[in-house]
């Protein structure tokens, strides 16, 4: 098979039978073509054409490139690498897989950055005012509070928040999100981002809703469209910046936060899984390091013959 048409099957395949996000589907696409366009250049074309030295030359080649790229772009290279020809095998177009013996670079594990409780309280109150307080003039900023109240209460990713719809609030006190895949889950909401969600819906989001079109989502911008990722994270920057933070403050910062935080609480590992959504627990298990160091840390400090 010529080596553009098994891409494009393979992209196909990726985006409706596995149902791959949007965004997953264009960096394996990325890959591929500089993948296929490393093989045009040394005239192969065809899938047959390709041997287990082909791809291990390949790799070598992409890991000694200047600037050499980082380990985890490496990783994902090779990863769409192996998963077109294991499509290939699956679907009988190939008999052998040349990337069998590909192993991918060892990645650096980053722990993810979590504010402590008290830091989340000051981002909170900087957002905007607290549900039951009686003066408001800014529905902006009631918007603001109810957003991030949500973020850090479900551990939602922001693009899960922003696909929200006002139905999806429709059952109390949980929330039905649609993560990676459209995949669907069920999460507690929580008294305190209920309260201020419930105050969006009735004093903000009406007006909002009036400077544009109809939409039925649940988070609008200053002029009533649906409210982007960018947006989002514009708020939270202009939130941090209020409330005095110099950690770095992204949307992710609140999911890391939320799974920390429920750790440290004594939650589950499977439970904080299942609400975050992960397909494995292992990649759930990095925030358990997390809580191991502040166990450490106050062992240290307070155990008369730790040290």
């Amino acid at each position: 098979m010529k080596l553009d048409r098994a891409v494009d099957a393979y992209l196909r395949h990726i985006t409706i039978e596995r149902g791959l996000s949007a965004h997953t589907v264009s960096a394996y696409a990325r890959d591929l073509t500089v993948y296929r366009t490393w093989l045009a250049e040394r005239g192969i074309h065809d899938t047959d054409a390709v041997a287990p030295a082909t791809v291990a030359a390949f790799a070598a080649e992409r890991a000694a490139a200047d600037p050499r790229p980082a380990a985890t772009s490496l990783a994902r290279l090779q990863s769409s690498v192996r998963g077109l020809h294991r499509f290939l095998v699956r679907e009988g177009v190939a008999d052998t897989d040349p990337s069998d013996r590909l192993r991918p670079p060892k990645t650096p594990q980053r722990l993810p950055k979590a504010l402590t409780i008290g830091q989340i309280e000051t981002l909170l109150d900087a957002a905007g005012p607290a549900p039951g307080d009686a003066v408001d003039t800014d529905i902006l900023r009631l918007r603001d509070r109810a957003l991030l109240e949500l973020l850090y209460a479900t551990g939602a990713r922001v693009s899960e928040v922003m696909r929200l719809d006002v139905d999806d609030l429709a059952h109390g006190e949980v929330l039905r999100l649609r993560g990676k895949g459209d995949k669907e889950r069920i999460v507690p909401i929580g008294s305190y981002a209920r309260a201020a969600v419930d105050a969006y819906l009735a004093r903000s989001r009406p007006e909002l809703s009036r400077r544009g079109r109809a939409s039925p989502r649940l988070f609008l911008g200053a002029r009533g469209a649906p409210m982007s990722r960018q947006g989002a994270w514009l708020v939270i920057q202009e939130t941090a910046d209020r409330a005095g933070l110099t950690a770095h403050v992204s949307p992710h910062t609140f999911r890391h936060s939320f799974a920390t935080h429920l750790l440290q609480g004594g939650a589950d590992v499977r439970v904080v899984q299942e609400l975050l959504g992960h397909a494995s627990v292992a990649t759930t298990q990095i925030y358990t390091h997390i809580t191991v160091d502040a166990l450490r840390d106050v062992y240290l400090t307070s155990h008369p013959r730790a040290r």
